[in-house]
């Protein structure tokens, strides 16, 4: 009679939400099922660190969530049927299907290429621990002088330039953005970034929308080329696919269409947090894909669930942001404070305490994935014990 819940993907929605899980409900009354293809927590935030060659921290989950209640599947997710409420997975032994009564659903996103030609052939990614490997890899055995350039004006790729250009000031390291630098910042924030920029040598092409991709060079809109022995791209993210082939009701980019406990408006078993979840935070304006985004949520579909499942109070925390927080490499940063839909304010925090204010989040972020029993959150509940169904319907 155990309830049985899986929680697909373990970054840090997923994670967050599985150990949150664990927390509120006991475990004779559930069991919790975290499914991810690899053994490993990655810091996707610091995924720009790793492709400089700095080395993480490794992070094993059978350490993460040891003593937690928490089971670890080690596999790749293959399809989900949520019309039966299974999961298939395949791992070295081969194909499984694993049934559910409650689906987390935090399969997240990679790089988006946009379309562009060329991208998936020449381009670079760091949107996952492989391709920012691969980057390092591909950066080690460049010699000096040699040109880099990083497309995409956003905060991946303002931190990606940064960290290349600190790390190795001997490449030519370039910005191509579509807009202005820094174009949505304070002008307080607009000033520091162009100085970082100017200080570690990083050329800006603004207004430069790249449209093709070639083993040595990036063109342009306007036909201009950029020399690029290697190419960033940093354009974005794509959702995981696995939900547009569901019955799921997705939006145009493939994102589950979920309500203010992030549970699907078309399968209330099915709840879906961080980058895979179309979320509406202050004024119905849709979060972006962040962890800033989707760790209040991943709380918000765990206590829900809990709420649910034990007849409690469901949880009502408005989802709303307070700054952008930006490392500008290991010395400097940039924190930009925002209105509740993230439109930003004057005030910002620039220098060595914006590093340290950074660095203080991104480690706050892991230790919350690391130990998910520590964290403060409501008393344990003991779930009731009408059918899953039943359980469900409130």
């Amino acid at each position: 009679m155990q309830h049985r819940i899986i929680v697909l993907g373990a970054g840090y929605t997923g994670a967050v939400a599985a150990g949150r899980l664990a927390k509120r409900l006991h475990r004779e009354d559930v069991t919790i099922t975290l499914v991810n293809a690899d053994p490993d927590f990655v810091e996707r935030v610091r995924l720009h660190q790793l492709a400089v060659g700095q080395d993480l921290r490794p992070r094993p989950f059978s350490e993460m969530f040891a003593g937690t209640g928490v089971a670890l599947r080690l596999a790749k997710v293959t399809a989900v049927d949520v019309d039966r409420r299974t999961v298939s997975v395949r791992d070295a032994d081969g194909a499984e299907e694993l049934e559910y009564d409650t689906l987390v659903y935090a399969l997240g996103s990679g790089w988006n290429d946009q379309g562009v030609p060329g991208t998936a052939e020449h381009a670079h990614e760091i949107a996952g621990r492989p391709g920012a490997l691969r980057l390092r890899e591909r950066l080690a055995r460049l010699e000096a002088g040699q040109p880099v350039v990083v497309v995409g004006g956003g905060l991946t790729g303002l931190e990606a330039a940064t960290e290349i250009a600190e790390t190795r000031p001997d490449l030519d390291v370039a910005l191509a953005a579509r807009g202005a630098l820094g174009d949505w910042l304070s002008d307080k924030g607009r000033r520091h970034l162009r100085k970082v920029f100017d200080t570690l040598g990083i050329t800006v092409h603004e207004h430069a929308a790249v449209t093709a991709v070639e083993a040595d060079r990036v063109i342009t809109a306007e036909g201009g080329t950029i020399p690029a022995a290697v190419t960033v791209w940093t354009t974005g993210f794509a959702v995981h696919p696995i939900a547009r082939a569901t019955t799921l009701e997705v939006t145009d980019s493939g994102q589950i269409v979920v309500d203010r406990t992030m549970r699907s408006v078309s399968h209330p078993e099915v709840y879906a947090v961080g980058d895979a979840a179309m979320v509406k935070g202050p004024g119905d304006k849709p979060l972006r894909m962040s962890c800033a985004s989707g760790v209040p949520a991943a709380w918000q579909a765990a206590d829900a669930i809990a709420a649910r499942l034990t007849a409690g109070k469901l949880p009502n925390v408005p989802l709303r942001y307070f700054n952008q927080c930006i490392s500008l490499g290991r010395r400097d940063g940039l924190i930009q404070y925002v209105t509740a839909d993230d439109r930003a304010v004057r005030a910002a925090l620039t220098g060595r305490l914006a590093a340290a204010y950074k660095e203080l989040i991104c480690k706050g972020a892991a230790w919350g994935v690391a130990n998910p029993l520590l964290l403060p959150t409501r008393r344990r509940h003991v779930v009731r014990r009408p059918a899953p169904e039943a359980r469900m319907s409130a």
